[in-house]
């Protein structure tokens, strides 16, 4: 029997699958995470925003296109916050959630429940870090889950409420893992709900995390970290333990009063003196980022402010979302923005950030940069340096580091040469 783990929304969803899809394959069953042909179809879901909702439930129509009679089992963030929406949608099995989605497959490989009868089976939200299998080798960079849940609660967001508090895993199982995945990958990422948590629950640190990572012989990333996260002894440890100088900070605006209205635990004076402190410690760093438009209330003077902030920041790339209302959060009860005015900001924001991005890379012209070229495409290694710049070559090879000098803008990134 062949399954197919779908994966919606972000590296923690697709560290969640890779886990299932070992447990799957230790039992005995055929896997991909393709769309193709299969028997049974695992859809695991998000719900970040109303159009993640939305392809979540496209996604059981577009499995059904290689086999009509496949049988479909749904779990993740969009089931967990409105699991009806996908009661009454043909061949599903059985609609489960976030927590305990390796523990679910016990039930999906006992094949239980007739079709056109789907149970739901919402597993608690666990108080403690739930260990998973360790995942599929990765064909590329290696995810290294080390945190779930998340306890900042932004106006804007319905994570916290679908994901539970947050948990960070421990040490110890951190560490085997990671040198297990080294032996596949000469790069890892370690990725979270919300990394900058790591630990506050268990009584350690971020930094802990980085100088026990410091044992297992690949560089590494964070995927995304908090302003509040970056201090001198994270970057200090980050330097010694071969992490990339790249960070991906999430500003969502660079206006006060929004990011005040959005809970936000910080002010633009304070993440403009991160990024600082990050250059003092990394001069060549990457630093993307996540920004909201037409956050509601948000004033053209609040975007006027976020355009000027990312001019002062000068970002190496980012991502740009319009505000997706997301009923349950304090923000959907705020005046709402017409979707023309938000989505003209942030077609304003993402040419801002698109060409800051070009200057970036325009400015590393004919430096040299150990590449990790992860596979081929279109007859071209493909891979980032450790700041995160793409890399096109035509050395033909892949999964290894190689110090390529980078030339012209080129696709999404640049053209490279040994």
């Amino acid at each position: 029997m062949k399954f197919v783990v779908f994966t919606l929304g972000c590296k923690v969803n697709k560290y969640e699958s890779c886990s299932m899809m070992r447990k799957l394959a230790d039992n005995g069953f055929e896997v991909s995470d393709k769309l193709e042909y299969a028997d049974a179809y695992i859809i695991n879901t998000c719900s970040v925003t109303a159009e993640a909702d939305k392809k979540s439930r496209q996604a059981v129509s577009r499995v059904l296109k290689y086999n009509p009679d496949a049988l479909v089992y749904i779990m993740g963030c969009s089931s967990q916050n409105d699991f009806m929406q996908f009661a009454g949608k043909p061949n599903i099995r059985l609609i489960s959630g976030v927590a305990s989605k390796c523990g679910m497959l016990d039930n999906i490989m006992s094949g239980i429940s007739p079709l056109n009868e789907p149970p739901c089976l919402m597993a608690r939200l666990p108080d403690e870090y739930e260990d998973e299998p360790i995942p599929f080798p990765s064909k590329t960079r290696g995810l290294l889950k080390v945190q779930d849940g998340c306890n900042n609660f932004c106006s804007y967001c319905i994570i916290p409420h679908l994901r539970g508090r947050s948990r960070s895993r421990a040490l110890d199982s951190v560490l085997s893992e990671a040198k297990i995945q080294a032996e596949y990958t000469k790069e890892l990422v370690v990725t979270g709900i919300n990394i900058s948590a790591y630990g506050k629950d268990i009584g350690i640190t971020l930094t802990d995390l980085v100088n026990k990572l410091s044992e297992v012989n690949v560089r590494k990333r964070f995927g995304s970290l908090e302003c509040a996260a970056i201090d001198e002894g994270l970057l200090a440890a980050m330097k010694r333990a071969d992490f990339c100088d790249h960070f991906h900070l999430s500003l969502q605006s660079g206006s006060d009063a929004v990011l005040k209205a959005m809970n936000r635990k910080y002010d633009c004076k304070t993440f403009l003196q991160k990024i600082d402190l990050i250059r003092k410690y990394f001069p060549d760093a990457g630093i993307t980022t996540d920004i909201i438009c037409g956050f509601p209330a948000e004033t053209e003077e609040n975007h006027k402010e976020t355009v000027e902030f990312v001019k002062k920041a000068a970002f190496s790339g980012g991502h740009v979302f319009v505000y997706s209302k997301r009923e349950g959060t304090p923000a959907a009860k705020l005046p709402q923005i017409e979707n023309s005015v938000k989505e003209g900001r942030a077609a304003e924001i993402s040419a801002l950030i698109a060409k800051s991005e070009k200057q970036f890379m325009e400015q590393r012209k004919s430096k040299v940069y150990p590449v990790y070229l992860e596979n081929i495409e279109d007859g071209e290694s493909v891979g980032y340096t450790s700041n995160y710049i793409k890399v096109y070559c035509d050395c033909q090879k892949e999964k290894e580091i190689v110090n390529l000098k980078l030339g012209e803008i080129y696709k999404e990134g640049v053209k490279a040469y040994e």
